[in-house]
């Protein structure tokens, strides 16, 4: 299998989660001690573009492909991939994340705790013998946790501090990746339960998980506006209006909605970053 094929199981349309996380963990870090580069921000900003999002991707689809048959979001918005390609992409993962890990080493064992646990989540989330995406709220836990820890390692790298860590910051980015996870596991709902995939949004349907999903948009940036600023407030207004729309939706039409999601996430992420940048000035 060459890179490029690797490039596009990594979900391009998606690195910039990871990656913009990374960078906002990093601004904040700035704002809390003062501007201060190293080499690892820029190493570790690759890992978090593109090798990360190869572990993240590479060993879902590994272990998701029955479910995967079943579902036309994967058929016709993604890819799926076949069992004669497994071991070739799991190859590619251990090429392009242990010499991350290895390097990690040499860094703060701050951060690297922070770094391990991003490992752990993001593995454990589609592998066995844990496999959380098939485990109704561990699924969401674990997905929102690999994000939140890879901001909190960013901010680790300048700040190297755990008890500098605002929880209020922290709690508010898990819910705001709980409320991600289990949106975008709703147009997943049938394919799953074919396949015998429990998941937060199976356990609830669909109806019941938007409404989560509205409940924890609207706490996660609440708890940004006491962090920081109401600005946060507003940008949670998308997200209602989302959410919203979603309920009157068919499948076909969420689906459709769906394909938006990830351009709302870059937006909002762009304004918060931003927004750090006109403080740091």
């Amino acid at each position: 299998m060459n890179f490029s094929r690797i490039l596009s199981i990594s979900r391009p349309h998606f690195w910039l989660y990871e990656f913009g996380t990374f960078v906002i963990g990093v601004l904040i870090g700035f704002l809390t001690i003062g501007i201060n580069f190293s080499p690892e921000l820029i190493v570790f900003g690759l890992y978090f573009l593109i090798p990360a999002n190869i572990l993240i991707y590479g060993i879902n689809d590994v272990h998701d492909y029955e479910t995967d048959m079943k579902n036309p979001k994967k058929i016709e918005y993604e890819d799926v991939l076949m069992p004669e390609h497994h071991k070739s992409v799991q190859l590619w993962i251990l090429a392009t994340n242990i010499p991350f890990i290895v390097y990690g080493i040499f860094i703060s064992p701050q951060a690297f705790i922070a770094l391990l646990l991003f490992v752990f989540f993001a593995y454990f989330y589609s592998s066995p013998p844990i496999r959380a995406k098939a485990r109704p709220g561990f699924d969401s836990l674990f997905s929102g946790s690999h994000y939140v820890m890879t901001g909190v390692f960013g901010y680790l790298l300048v700040v190297n501090d755990w008890s500098l860590v605002n929880w209020i910051l922290v709690g508010s980015a898990l819910l705001w990746t709980f409320a991600m996870h289990a949106y975008s596991a709703v147009p997943d709902i049938q394919a799953d339960r074919e396949a015998g995939v429990p998941t937060v949004a199976t356990l609830l349907e669909k109806k019941k998980t938007l409404l989560l999903c509205l409940v924890l948009y609207v706490l996660a940036f609440v708890g940004g506006a006491l962090y920081s600023s109401w600005l946060f407030m507003i940008l949670g207004i998308p997200y209602v209006f989302l959410v919203l729309k979603s309920l009157k939706t068919t499948d076909t039409q969420l689906f459709k909605l769906y394909k938006y999601f990830p351009y709302l996430n870059a937006f909002v992420g762009a304004v918060v970053t931003i927004y750090i940048l006109y403080r740091l000035m």
